[in-house]
Parts: structure tokens; sequence; C-alpha cells
């Protein structure tokens, strides 16, 4: 069973990887979809609000799904989906091919996310100690080598589909042999499934959590840029570097951070990445000059990097241990719910701060993430049964908790 663990981990880990950069190389390319569409500035908007609505309606479906279908099975067809799909928005050359592409790309990607997170909970399960970080740094990873490889495509001025073709023709495979060793958690009793929901009073504060989490994400993502290169007075090039800086400190964060969670409990951890976050939003918002904004965002990926795994771990925890919880289904359940609000945060932060920009300032607008974020210490307590369960790993592994291998291991 050990062995099993471990394969399912590594495959895992694999899958996570190749989500961060499928994701990476999507929206780092952007603006060449645009020109090769001729997507005008005022419809670009509909169709990047598109795919997220779509994801978030791809991880309710995936609640329904795995009622009765295995989250592994779900997570081993959905991702060749997002792949092709990646495919396809780099060969198309019509406007309504590009709406099929994100359409597909945002329903799969949204049943990729939910049930990749389920699996990573139930095997965190089983360990008995903290992991989730862990799947977390490889999709940052991914997302770091993705971003990487597009730039070599801009650079080169490649057309979409020479970029995207070998990524493509390189993880499909890979990804298909790995989804072998997927490990499920146990097995639910017939007839649960349809019971097996959680109250969503239960699930509000981790929502709310993983909501703000988000928002501060697609401040960097989407405005770090801009607020370096406009706000701060720094050239072009320099303003490229604050999401690269972002990124890096995400992976290592969350590379050690499964031990922060092991020898402090996640509600220390949760909530010193909170205040960390909210820190690097005051120093980029009162920031003299761009190297000094570099410090600031460099603190948000310290900071913003535990937020979310530790969000679904506690939520999975919460669904299936908690004094209302239902056993794994209910886990499942619980982690499609959650995810959805990931969408919710990416949907909200970039217009938030735009308008907060144009309207007041963009200084300014970098204070509303910050005070989001430190709503988080205050919700901190909802993360304080993981630290129990997880701190220290007191408890030997769940064996029990793990039903069989997506090839009947």
């Amino acid at each position: 069973m050990t062995e099993v663990l471990r394969r399912g981990r590594a495959s895992l880990a694999f899958g996570f990887f190749t989500q961060g950069v499928a994701f990476a190389l999507l929206v780092t390319r952007i603006p060449a979809v645009q020109e090769r569409y001729g997507v005008s500035d005022a419809l670009l908007p509909v169709f990047l609000a598109a795919v997220p609505i779509l994801a978030g309606v791809g991880s309710v479906t995936t609640e329904r799904l795995v009622r009765r279908v295995r989250p592994s099975l779900l997570l081993r067809w959905s991702q060749p989906v997002v792949l092709l799909a990646l495919l396809g928005v780099g060969a198309g050359d019509q406007v309504a091919g590009l709406a099929v592409a994100l359409g597909v790309f945002g329903l799969s990607v949204g049943m990729l996310d939910a049930s990749m997170n389920m699996l990573g909970v139930s095997l965190q399960r089983a360990y008995g100690r903290s992991i989730m970080l862990s799947f977390h740094a490889a999709y940052s990873l991914g997302g770091i080598l993705g971003a990487s490889l597009a730039w070599v495509g801009a650079h080169g001025e490649l057309a979409l589909w020479v970029s995207y073709l070998p990524v493509v023709v390189v993880l499909l495979p890979a990804v298909l042999v790995g989804s072998r060793w997927y490990v499920d958690g146990e097995a639910e009793p017939e007839g649960a499934g349809e019971s097996n929901g959680v109250a969503f009073r239960v699930l509000l504060p981790l929502c709310l959590v993983m909501t703000f989490a988000y928002i501060g994400d697609s401040t960097v993502s989407n405005w770090s840029a801009k607020y370096v290169k406009d706000v701060l007075g720094g050239s072009e090039q320099l303003a490229t570097v604050p999401y690269n800086v972002y990124m890096v400190t995400t992976l290592l964060g969350r590379a050690v951070g499964d031990l922060g969670v092991r020898r402090f409990g996640a509600v220390a951890v949760v909530r010193l990445g909170a205040l960390v976050a909210a820190c690097g939003f005051a120093v980029v918002a009162v920031a003299p000059g761009a190297w000094t904004g570099m410090l600031g965002f460099t603190l948000l990926g310290v900071g913003l990097c535990v937020l979310v795994p530790q969000t679904f771990a506690a939520a999975g925890r919460l669904a299936s241990e908690g004094p209302e919880g239902h056993g794994p289904g209910g886990s499942d359940a619980a982690i499609a719910r959650l995810n959805i609000f990931n969408y919710v945060g990416f949907l909200i932060g970039s217009p938030l701060v735009g308008a907060l920009g144009d309207a007041w300032s963009y200084r300014g607008a970098m204070l509303v993430p910050m005070a989001l974020v430190l709503v988080t210490t205050v919700y901190a307590r909802s993360f304080a049964s993981g630290a129990d369960r997880y701190g220290g790993g007191h408890e030997r592994p769940r064996t029990a908790d793990v039903g069989r291998g997506s090839n009947g291991l």
C-alpha cells in the first residue's frame, strides 16, 4: 500500500505540473491570441471572463459526477481535453473556433481543478501529514516552465500552434500513462452519494478565504507589470520581472510549506501567510520606486502561496471529519463547491483593481486586496482541526482511507 501511495502522489504531482504548464501557456499569450483572431479590445474581456465562468460550471458538474464516477477517472480524461483545447486555441483562425476552444478549455479546467484537489486531499488524509502544498508547488513549477516557453515563442515570433504543439505532443501521452497510478479515496457506501452535502455555512469562511486569495493573486498577475511601469516608473523590461519573482517565491514557499504545517500547524501557517501577504501589498502601495515594489511582490508570493492549498485541505477535513461531515464523498463535494470560489476571486480581482485605479489611484487600489487578505486572519481558526491532525506528524497514515488506484491497484 505504501508503494501505491507513493506512485499516486508522484503521478498526481505530475498532473498538477501539467496543468500549470497549460494554463501559463494560455494566459501569457493572450495578446498573440487576440492578434491571431482579430479580437477587438471590447470583445476580449468577454472571452477572458467566459473561461472562469465555464470553469465554475465544470466544477459544479464535477460535484454531481463524483457521486457515480471516481475522481481519478474524471481527472484522467479531463486533462487530455485541456491540452487538446489549448492546441485548438493555437491552431484555429476563426473567432467562432476560438470561442469553442476556450469554452471547452474552461469547462474541462473546472473539472480538472476540482478532481485534482479531491485526489490531493484524499492522499493527504491517507498519508496522515500535510502534503497538499507540494502538489501546488508542482503547479507553480509548471507555471514557470509554461511562461518561459511562452516567452521563447513570443521572442522567436512563432505561430501559436508551433509553440503549443510540442508541449501537447510530450505532455498528453505522459499524463495518460501517469494517470494509471492515480489513487482514489475510500469508496463511498452505495446510496450515500445523494446525501453527502455539506452545509454552506460550514464552508463559508473557507469560501471567503479562497476568494480573497485569488483576488490577491489576480491583482499580481494582471496589474503588476502596469503598476511597476506606470506608477513606480520602471522600464518596460523591468515591468516583466514582478510576476516572475512572484511565481518563483510562490514555488519556493510551497516547496517548504508542508514542513511548516507539520511543525507549527495549519492555523499558524495560514495566519502568517496572510500577514506577510498584507505586508506585501502595503509595501507595493507605498513603494517610492520599482525596486522597493519588487520587494512587495516578493512578499506577496511568500504569503499568498500557502492559502489556497491549505483551504482545500481544510474543506476536505471539515466535510469528512467535522461534526457535520459525511465521509469521503462529502469531502469531494465540499472541494468541488470550494473550487468555484477561486474563479469568483479571479473574476472580481482584476476588474476591481482596475476600476479603483481609474477612479481613485492604483496605489490606493492595492490597499483593497491588502484589507481582504487581512480578513483571512479572522477565519484562521477554520483551519484549526487540520493543524491538530497534521501538526507534528504524530498520526500514522490512514491507509484505510485509500480505495484503489485508477488501474485497480
